[in-house]
């Protein structure tokens, strides 16, 4: 194999870092969706609540926050899970516009990322 040749794919190695790290992401914020669930359920169960929520409105505020967190929370659980996917079928960390390895650096801060900084780039300017 030509040493100089740009590498195209994560080794099998650096794949199986990644999928810790993801693995890691994914019990945490599954974790979290459960933590806003939990008070949601606890305020539709509280009768007091309810009472307090028609005097100011601040339990619909709140009840529409939780909702909302776990909404995203949902979604960035989903992009993990795409993410093992990635993993699972040797594809993970290439950009889905250039085609290159996304980095390392951008990786393990964003370990679902599909695209490289030069790709996000250009899409934002």
């Amino acid at each position: 194999m030509n040493r100089n040749a740009e590498k195209t794919r994560y080794s099998d190695e650096e794949l199986e870092e990644f999928k810790a790290i993801i693995e890691e992401k994914l019990n945490t914020a599954r974790q979290q969706l459960q933590f806003y669930l939990d008070q949601l359920s606890e305020m539709a169960d509280n009768p007091d609540a309810k009472i307090k929520a028609l005097d100011d409105g601040i339990g619909t505020a709140e009840s529409e926050r939780l909702s909302s967190l776990a909404g995203r929370q949902r979604k960035h659980i989903q992009h993990l899970e795409n993410a093992l996917v990635r993993i699972q079928n040797k594809v993970y960390g290439i950009c889905r516009v250039t085609g290159k390895l996304i980095s390392k650096e951008r990786l393990r801060a964003v370990p679902h990322a599909t695209l490289s900084i030069e790709a996000k780039q250009k899409q934002h300017s």
